[in-house]
């Protein structure tokens, strides 16, 4: 479950996490009464579940109560990557000297809680990953032990980081990790760390991403849900009971597992093609909840093909193909299916779909080939 920046900040603050002082606002005569409260220049935020918002527009500064609703003006109602900004977040201006990068993910590979810290922080983060990775120090957790105020202040230092900011960056990286933790977190990040003029080190941004799987224990969290978290399509996938998350590329993606749907994103990645989606349909799916699936995938403008790539056991070949060609009506003209079946009922439903003149791929490598070249030859 994705939550707004001023929400994350909320959960860093109950850990001891330095944040400048702020409030949401909704119009701009809001924001124009919080800047007079706080006093001094403000920075006017979009609060939405995309990144990005500062080059889209999306944080705006004001100098007086005046100006911060006029900014508030320019953005509440600003459209950030599809999403609608409905409300702001206003917060004190500080002057910031310097920006670092503290982050924490859930590595599956090894099951436990990745820190992640460099010293180039801000809104170019994933171009210093790319090109620098060794500006990136990582280390994990020790779930017996947690993260020790004295391993913190040695990867911030090994990061970096200048020596007068070392043991607050520390002392704020072992907080982040009790937060992470205890809110059951799959990633926590503060990008930018800010180091001020006169000496602080403050969380200046704050990203949370809470486990649905540990909603159970979040009640307060849990409430904090809104019905346009991330993509209307990922609202709408939760309504008709599909596990979906929107991604950036043009390659549907369906599969019965996590595990499975996960290697098959790696997979059409290492073959060349970018994922646009993952949808796990779960085990024992029947032929309607793979027809629908595929036609809920295709709704995405972005999909211009669709890989299904099913392992049988309590999920059948022969629904899976039927779904398949079920839902072939209801896809948009000429979009490329390619599936591969394996396990439980494979040979009847590669059957079914030569039959029905559909593509299959042998195995998991070559069905993500197949659907790749299909949308490279549409162009």
């Amino acid at each position: 479950m994705k939550i707004h920046e001023y929400q994350a900040k909320e959960i860093l603050a109950r850990h001891g996490i330095p944040v400048q002082p702020g409030k949401v606002a909704q119009t701009p005569e809001e924001a124009e009464a919080i800047a007079r409260e706080l006093g001094g220049p403000v920075v006017i935020k979009a609060q939405v579940y995309v990144g990005g918002r500062g080059k889209a527009g999306g944080i705006q500064f004001g100098d007086t109560p005046e100006l911060a609703r006029a900014a508030a003006a320019k953005v509440i109602g600003m459209d950030i990557k599809g999403l609608t900004v409905e409300k702001v977040l206003v917060t004190s201006k500080i002057d910031i000297k310097e920006e670092y990068y503290l982050g924490i993910i859930l590595d599956r590979k090894t099951q436990a809680p990745v820190v992640m810290v460099s010293k180039e922080g801000g809104i170019d983060i994933e171009e210093v990953a790319a090109t620098a990775p060794e500006k990136i120090i990582k280390q994990p957790i020790d779930m017996h032990w947690g993260l020790r105020p004295f391993e913190a202040r040695d990867i911030v230092a090994r990061a970096g980081f200048p020596h007068q900011a070392i043991g607050k960056a520390g002392a704020i990286l072992a907080a982040l990790a009790k937060a992470f933790i205890a809110s059951d977190a799959n990633l926590a990040e503060i990008n930018p760390l800010a180091l001020t003029a006169d000496g602080q080190v403050m969380a200046a941004d704050a990203k949370i991403l809470i486990d649905d799987n540990g909603l159970f224990r979040q009640k307060e969290y849990a409430t904090w849900a809104e019905p346009e978290e991330s993509n209307p399509l990922e609202y709408e996938a939760k309504q008709e009971g599909l596990t979906y998350v929107k991604l950036d590329g043009d390659v549907g993606i369906i599969g019965n597992g996590a595990g499975l749907v996960m290697t098959t994103l790696d997979m059409v990645a290492r073959v060349g093609g970018k994922p646009a989606n993952f949808l796990d349909i779960g085990g024992g799916a029947k032929a309607e909840v793979m027809r629908k699936a595929l036609t809920f995938v295709a709704r995405d403008p972005q999909v211009k093909g669709i890989l299904v790539n099913i392992f049988g056991g309590i999920t059948r070949g022969e629904e899976v193909a039927q779904g398949v060609i079920l839902a072939q009506p209801d896809l948009p003209q000429g979009m490329p299916v390619v599936v591969r079946l394996s396990g439980t009922g494979a040979e009847e439903g590669r059957a079914m779909l030569k039959d029905a003149g559909l593509d299959w791929g042998k195995d998991m490598r070559d069905a993500a080939q197949k659907i790749v070249a299909a949308i490279s030859s549409k162009g």
